[in-house]
């Protein structure tokens, strides 16, 4: 009984529901024409090339991307649905308000990421380096980042649900005026987090703890003697 009830009192953490990326059958276009405002369906894209095109507005349905190069890329507004990008690379990504709907991005490679107000849903980042990525004020559903080095991770004002970052190492984190619920950030590393009045609905483990302690002290105007 005691232990039932022990266990009972512990936060239940939701995970990230995120659906397998399974696009159908895949033509290879080796030679892509990309062009602004058009829809792609079924495309598998290798070592391609969209270095500094206008593609805002873009659609991007079951596509594949291996080795894709997309630096200096305008690609605001641009949807991805249902896609797989693989060591995509980018040392300035520019790809503000983009929608990513059942993505899976695999090693990425981005300098820059400005993602501001983008929609992620079902959307898995697994392994890469990125210096700055910038979701300041996105909406974020069911989201997962594993294994990845991020200098800076700007969260400001985003509103994330069921977000999980697993494994990875943050220097800056910052959650200033962000809305969180179920965020697992239990096995993370990270060197400084900011926005520390918008940590409700974020789960820490006991050495994550130690870590916000100071910060949280100083933050609340408490003198530890």
């Amino acid at each position: 009984m005691v232990r039932r009830a022990a266990a009972a009192k512990g936060p239940r953490v939701t995970a990230p529901r995120l659906a397998p990326v399974q696009p159908g059958e895949l033509r290879d276009d080796p030679a892509p024409d990309f062009r602004g405002g058009e829809r792609y369906d079924g495309v598998r894209f290798s070592r391609a090339s969209a270095d500094g095109l206008e593609l805002s507005g873009t659609v991007f349905a079951e596509c594949e991307f291996a080795g894709v190069s997309f630096n200096e890329t305008q690609l605001r507004g641009a949807t991805f649905r249902d896609c797989v990008l693989t060591e995509v690379y980018a040392p300035v990504f520019t790809a503000a308000r983009t929608s990513l709907h059942d993505v899976e991005i695999g090693n990425p490679r981005w300098g820059s990421a400005e993602l501001y107000e983008s929609g992620w849903q079902s959307v898995r980042i697994d392994g890469g380096k990125l210096d700055y990525l910038n979701l300041r004020g996105s909406k974020l559903t069911d989201v997962q980042i594993s294994d990845c080095i991020i200098n800076e991770l700007d969260l400001g004002s985003c509103t994330a649900t069921r977000v999980a970052l697993k494994n990875c190492t943050i220097g800056t984190l910052d959650f200033t005026g962000a809305r969180l619920k179920d965020f697992d950030l239990r096995g993370t590393d990270f060197r400084t987090i900011s926005g520390l009045g918008s940590l409700a609905g974020l789960a820490i483990d006991d050495y994550q703890l130690t870590l916000l302690a100071p910060l949280l002290a100083t933050h609340l105007g408490i003198v530890v003697a």
